[in-house]
């Protein structure tokens, strides 16, 4: 595992910090272990020297004082925890008279007698005369009348105590520092597995600006990680297949303008050398250079509308208007267009006269790209059926042809900006989409149904005026 992290990364960032704060809640634990290990060690060895010393203090007592010292050699003599603690008899000022370890001196300093005389019994913890830890206890021997005439000390060293305390304490820091080790390492294994794709997401992005859109993300996880890469790897594709389209749609509009341009160029010169010698050239000439810039004039019209519908700027002209005189203009405009490409176009216009609200020229537009679509995209001997109905308070155009039809891969797509499904017809790409962007701002509703091989039918609705309800709005 490759443990390379950079000091100002987020990895290393975010490894340090919990690092700190794991190691602040270790440290405290340990300090709260040690005392509490101390303290258990410590509590554990005063009771159990009460308890011994306790055989002293009973008997001792209820003796005479005559026979204190004596006694008090014997119990000490019979002391069977040597070992483990010393008991001292002291004389009521203090003075060993007799202890289990068989000396007899007196201490420098003994402040649990001090404290014992204040108040019957005093504790010490702290270090001896000669450096060792100890746990010292005096009690003081009174009589029935109330006088002191001895006190019993009891006195454990803390030294094999403290050893274990130190030992405890020392496995406590080796399992805290291994604790601490397991976190840093398995934290710079976690931030190096987000880190690493993140970094591999910058690269790739950084190569897509460029436009390199063949960059992929090769790392496979099933997290949020994954998902992200994922979505880094198909904004690629898709910016790949927007790249192709563009690019495709320049070259299908070089196409389109160069097409008419030569044409408009050629006849022109044809028609300039005629001039006064075949009057009949020079009308004909002049015939296709007129119908070549209409057909340059709509392109062009066509690209200002797709870039005024990007930059939300299509305007429109609202009036009241009859969609069934539009709908015959436009389909008489393709009428001698089909005949000579052996196409039957089919008009059936609805019986009533309807009324919609909108702008007539941008719905003659957008039923002149759909018959031109179906007039494009078919063949010799098909048909084209161009029907007018109303149903549901909606008027419903259908323009029907026997043509190519659409792939089904394709047909959720064929409104897309520049995408062309059949790249062997001319046309922009563009024509569908701005169509469909000003069938909605009509309210509208622009359906395409295909059967590859088979024929297309477009379906486009909209809401028919209601002059009634109109009335009653004015009259408001």
């Amino acid at each position: 595992m490759e443990m390379k992290i950079k000091f100002k990364s987020v990895a290393f960032k975010w490894v340090l910090n919990v690092f700190l704060v794991i190691f602040f809640i270790i440290l405290a634990l340990e300090v709260i272990f040690g005392l509490f290990i101390h303290s258990y060690y410590t509590t554990e060895i005063e009771a159990k020297a009460k308890e011994y010393a306790q055989s002293f203090i009973t008997p001792l007592r209820s003796v005479q004082f005559e026979n204190f010292e004596a006694i008090s050699r014997d119990y000490c003599e019979k002391f069977e925890h040597k070992d483990k603690m010393e008991v001292q008899i002291l004389s009521k000022d203090g003075k060993v008279i007799v202890s289990t370890s068989g000396f007899s001196h007196t201490p420098i300093s003994m402040p649990d007698f001090e404290r014992a005389t204040a108040t019957d019994t005093g504790s010490f913890l702290g270090k001896s005369s000669v450096g060792e830890d100890i746990l010292a206890q005096t009690t003081l021997l009174t009589s029935k009348e109330g006088e002191t005439f001895g006190a019993v000390r009891w006195v454990v060293s803390l030294s094999e105590a403290n050893k274990q305390v130190l030992f405890a304490c020392v496995i406590a820091i080796v399992i805290g520092v291994a604790i601490l080790a397991v976190i840093v390492f398995s934290g710079m294994y976690f931030t190096n597995s987000i880190v690493r794709p993140i970094r591999s997401v910058s690269n790739v992005s950084r190569k897509i600006a460029m436009g390199d859109f063949n960059s992929r993300i090769e790392i496979e996880a099933n997290n949020e990680v994954g998902e992200l890469c994922d979505s880094i790897n198909y904004m690629a594709s898709e910016l790949m297949q927007a790249e192709n389209m563009k690019n495709d749609f320049i070259s299908s509009v070089s196409h389109e303008l160069r097409t008419p341009l030569t044409a408009i160029r050629g006849w022109a010169e044809t028609a300039k050398l005629s001039v006064g010698y075949d009057e009949e050239t020079v009308i004909k000439g002049l015939d296709i250079v007129l119908r070549e810039s209409e057909r340059l004039h709509s392109l062009v019209e066509e690209l200002l509308d797709f870039s005024r519908m990007r930059n939300d700027k299509l305007s429109l002209n609202m009036a009241e208007f009859n969609p069934n005189d539009i709908l015959s203009e436009a389909a008489e405009m393709y009428r001698e267009l089909s005949k000579q490409q052996s196409v039957e176009l089919v008009f059936l216009p609805y019986a009533r006269e309807v009324c919609c609200y909108g702008d007539a020229n941008r719905i003659k537009q957008v039923f002149i790209n759909v018959i031109d679509n179906a007039l494009k995209y078919n063949q010799a001997g098909g048909q084209i059926l161009i029907e007018q109905k109303c149903e549901e308070g909606c008027i419903q155009v259908t323009v029907s042809d026997t043509g190519v039809g659409i792939a089904a891969q394709d047909l959720d797509r064929v409104k897309e900006k520049f995408y062309k499904a059949n790249k062997q017809v001319r046309g922009s790409g563009i024509g569908l989409a701005v169509a469909d962007e000003i069938i909605k701002q009509h309210n509208g509703l622009l359906l395409i149904d295909s059967t590859e091989g088979m024929g297309t039918t477009v379906r486009i609705v909209l809401p028919v005026l209601d002059k009634k309800a109109e009335g009653e709005a004015n009259e408001l």
